[in-house]
């Protein structure tokens, strides 16, 4: 492949909820432009797109994958990003290194709840973006209702550019807005507009043309004087308007018959920005200040790094974007963020699974490099001597938890560094280990994303695991001061051991955690085994007395106690906080506490009422309820217990069209009806530990 300048790049993104047909549409982009001699099919696991196992075993995405095609003297680096919610750090990943994005919408579904999210992260990107209406030729298709419900549930001027010739089974072509054409059938075959359409196509236009006048002052004065814009005028137009984000075309098709996918690419030449229009932001490590980046050959070099992905022949490969500059082949590079210089090797240019050799990649084009050493995704690379560092990639919290255990003693050895490996290859799984419960915790988006990260350890890494559901981080707590004397006393027919103390333990509010003061006057207790104590309790109060969980929140005071001069040690003394603490807890009306989270549902109004009545049989305590562009948002905080496994719960409530986030809230006391059931398998749990 050819290198191209900034001037003749376009990043686009293509996103949209799971299943409207992200993958077909790249398949037919890239068959339409030559780049690929026959459409391959999903359930053939034969897309460019699709190349992993998981993917073929699943028949959905689950990587963002490069494909850049060549069209009409430009190429276009497409970027197709996942649309199953599971894989939505993909979805940021991808955003960060596009300039313009296509949303692609089912017209038989209309606009799901994956859209939507996607929508908002185009929002936080501020990209320009256009949709495309896919399966008009699936039954139920509705250009018209989809088209509404565009309105509806976004705040932007949508403008189609296309009308359907036909729709559902007998849909057959598109007629071009702009340049008033029919264009029929897979080949796009140019045509009439059909007779009967002709006034449906004129009022169609006209509205086209006054939404583009209203973009540039000069044309709506022409527009106003009765004059007709030239095709060329509406074009510069509308490209002006989708580039300041204050249009979004609407084009129409039919991705696995391949009608409308070759319009769909003029489109994107036509009124997208071009890499040298794109203008972004680093920091500057010589002045520390902001600079705009320009997608220059002749600027200097910064790169950041997207993706990184674990493969087991070539080692890590390193997914990038050039913002400024170039990069070369078997050169060296420096790591602003972990100030460390990295060698390069070959570089590539990317292509589904495959890789083309490039001698360097330029300013505002993507590449590929194996076996770097440090770099991790989100990082930027960068000349030595003239430093940026780029914002780093937001991912969202994960929502969905997983203990990880190792099978065998030859899986333990290796668990740490491979967990490693692939939380660095995935930013969306969180990796931590519980001290509490003891567990090593792996987080993702849901359930299907565990999985598949258990896969990936066995198969890139060799470690086969087991994933069972998170012990709760329950805690306990007292709510009424007590006081209790702990006495250790032990004669063995040599120096004995003696300690005596007592102690007032005080309830202290949530989140203050454990205090340890001293009241003992007249030197009933040594000043040099007060310590002693303090530790005894500390180590003791890491069992709790109801089920054996941390006890937190409250004050231990020693106020009084006797020692014997020769008996006496700080271990005797040790030993008599323990012996308070169990004294004095019970007495002190001790409770459970439980983690609750705050969670906030989005899901269409038609589903409010099964989400409200499922949060309420989950504990849940409702904070608020909105009606948010056609869908209903719920705010409520929730026992983590009840909603460890929401994500799956949910989809499978709403049909797949319901998201939600979460974070943690506070403890709470556990009802009392729950605490005996919940001890009993602590116990059980201890005991089994124990065999």
């Amino acid at each position: 492949m050819k290198e191209y300048k900034p001037e003749e790049l376009r990043n686009v993104v293509i996103v949209g909820h799971g299943g409207s047909g992200k993958t077909s549409l790249s398949e037919a982009l890239l068959f339409d432009s030559g780049t690929i001699t026959r459409l391959g099919k999903i359930e053939d696991g034969n897309t460019v797109s699709d190349f992993d196992d998981e993917e073929h075993a699943r028949g959905l995405s689950v990587n963002v994958s490069v494909l850049p095609l060549e069209w009409k003297g430009c190429k276009v680096n497409l970027i197709d990003a996942p649309g199953y919610i599971d894989f939505v750090g993909e979805v940021k990943s991808a955003i960060r290194v596009a300039d313009a994005g296509i949303v692609v919408v089912d017209a038989a579904a209309g606009v799901e709840v994956g859209a939507e999210l996607d929508w908002s992260f185009l929002d936080e990107s501020a990209l320009p973006r256009f949709v495309f209406i896919n399966k008009m030729d699936r039954e139920n298709a509705n250009f018209s209702d989809t088209l509404n419900q565009l309105r509806t549930k976004f705040d932007a001027v949508f403008t189609p550019i296309q009308l359907p010739i036909g729709s559902r089974d007998t849909f057959a072509g598109i007629i071009d807005l702009v340049a008033m054409k029919a264009y029929m059938g897979s080949e796009g075959t140019e045509a009439p507009i059909p007779a009967e359409m002709q006034a449906e196509a004129d009022t169609a236009r006209q509205q086209l043309v006054e939404n583009a006048a209203e973009i540039d002052d000069e044309l709506m004065l022409k527009y106003l004087d009765g004059e007709d814009l030239t095709s060329d005028e509406v074009i510069g137009a509308l490209a002006q308007g989708v580039k300041s984000g204050r249009l979004v075309p609407v084009a129409i098709g039919a991705a696995t018959r391949n009608i409308g996918v070759r319009q769909l690419l003029d489109i994107v030449l036509s009124y997208s920005p071009n890499a040298a229009e794109v203008k972004r932001q680093a920091v500057s490590a010589a002045t520390n200040e902001n600079q705009e980046l320009v997608a220059s050959i002749a600027a200097p070099l910064v790169v950041q790094v997207f993706k990184t992905l674990a493969d087991p022949f070539v080692g890590r490969l390193t997914y990038f974007r050039v913002f400024s500059g170039v990069i070369a082949s078997d050169s060296r590079i420096w790591n602003a963020n972990k100030g460390v210089e990295e060698r390069l090797g070959q570089l590539y240019i990317p292509r589904g699974k495959e890789q083309i050799n490039a001698a360097r990649i330029t300013a505002g084009d993507i590449g590929v490099v194996a076996k770097l050493s440090v770099t991790t995704t989100g990082e930027t690379l960068c000349d030595k001597g003239a430093p940026f560092v780029m914002d780093p990639i937001v991912y969202p919290d994960p929502l969905y938890s997983a203990a990880v255990f190792p099978k065998s003693k030859a899986d333990l050895d290796k668990l740490g560094a491979a967990l490693t490996r692939l939380v660095e290859e995935d930013p969306t799984l969180r990796l931590e280990r519980n001290v509490e419960t003891n567990e090593t915790i792996l987080s993702g988006m849901g359930e299907s994303h565990i999985q598949i990260a258990a896969r990936r350890l066995a198969q890139k890494f060799g470690v086969d695991i087991t994933t069972d559901v998170p012990t709760i981080p329950y805690r306990e707590t007292i709510t009424k001061i007590a006081q209790a004397q702990g006495r250790h006393k032990k004669q063995t027919g040599g120096r004995g051991q003696f300690g005596d103390c007592w102690v007032r333990f005080e309830p202290r509010e949530r989140g203050a955690g454990f205090e340890f003061t001293s009241e003992v006057f007249g030197g009933a207790v040594p000043k040099n085994f007060i310590p002693a104590v303090e530790k005894g309790i500390r180590e003791i109060m890491m069992q709790g007395v109801i089920a054996g969980y941390p006890t937190v929140d409250f004050r231990a005071v020693i106020y009084d106690g006797s020692y014997h001069p020769v008996d006496s040690s700080e271990l005797a003394f040790k030993l008599a906080g323990h012996l308070a603490f169990k004294a004095g807890i019970p007495q002190a009306g001790p409770v459970l506490l439980e983690p609750v989270m705050q969670i906030q549902v989005t899901v269409p109004e038609a589903f409010m009422g099964a989400i409200l009545g499922d949060l309420n049989t989950r504990r849940g305590r409702v904070l608020s309820m909105e009606q948010v562009r056609g869908n209903g948002v719920v705010t409520a905080q929730v026992p983590l217990a009840e909603i460890q496994r929401y994500a799956t719960d949910l989809r499978s409530m709403t049909q797949g069209r319901g998201i939600y986030s979460m974070s943690f809230s506070h403890y709470d006391i556990v009802p009392t009806q729950l605490v005996e059931k919940i001890a009993a398998a602590s116990a059980a749990k201890r005991q089994e530990a124990k065999e």
